[in-house]
């Protein structure tokens, strides 16, 4: 079974992933697992987040392996994971491409602070058209240089912007959600403790956060 949707002019589709992994799939498995953590467009408070866990991801070593962060330079995941971590929105047909691989290689998928979750500041463009923003940006802005006339980016190495920034859930199906601007490192360690510990996910409400 394929969805098939449309993001400005871009058209994607992919199959979707089989039924995430249960906790008696987890407990079950002998050795560590493999987790990923991606980037796409937002400000890194998530990643800073993930590193507020401290000491307490080094506790996790023993059970998990990263095999890839947003601070490497490793554009895709070298082996399938068990759990993979997104945080941003997707604005671009490079971050529609990023998070489909990352949906294929990944049996959890877990959207990480307000731009992932609902598309955060970056969606605050939304409310104009994509000409208009690109204009103030560009044509208008007061940092364009005196004497050179001012163009509108357009290369082929320049991978296209969609029309809107979506939340990865209108993308690709997301398993798990995680809320903030940017959430708790508490959150952030409490799921993934109960998905590497064979728990079912149960964040409560008093660790989310919605600001």
């Amino acid at each position: 079974m394929s969805t098939h949707a449309e993001i400005g002019n871009v058209t994607y589709s992919h199959d979707l992933p089989k039924t995430p992994v249960d906790a008696a799939f987890l407990a079950s498995q002998a050795g560590k697992i493999n987790v990923s953590m991606i980037a796409l467009v937002g400000c890194w408070g998530c990643t800073l987040s993930f590193l507020d866990m401290d000491e307490r991801l080094l506790g996790l070593l023993d059970k998990i392996t990263i095999l890839r962060s947003s601070m490497t330079d490793i554009k895709r995941i070298p082996e399938r994971c068990v759990v993979g971590f997104v945080e941003g929105g997707v604005a671009s047909e490079e971050n529609i491409e990023t998070l489909e691989h990352f949906r294929a290689n990944c049996d959890i998928l877990i959207s990480v602070g307000a731009c992932a979750v609902w598309g955060g500041v970056p969606s605050m463009r939304n409310q104009l058209p994509l000409a208009d923003c690109l204009e103030e940006a560009y044509i208008k802005s007061p940092t364009v240089v005196a004497g050179i006339i001012p163009i509108i980016p357009n290369h082929p190495d320049l991978t296209r912007v969609t029309t809107k920034v979506y939340p990865c859930h209108e993308v690709v199906k997301m398993d798990y959600f995680i809320p903030g601007c940017p959430p708790d490192g508490d959150a952030i360690f409490k799921v993934l403790d109960d998905i590497v510990s064979g728990r079912p996910v149960d964040l409560p409400t008093s660790m989310n956060r919605y600001d």
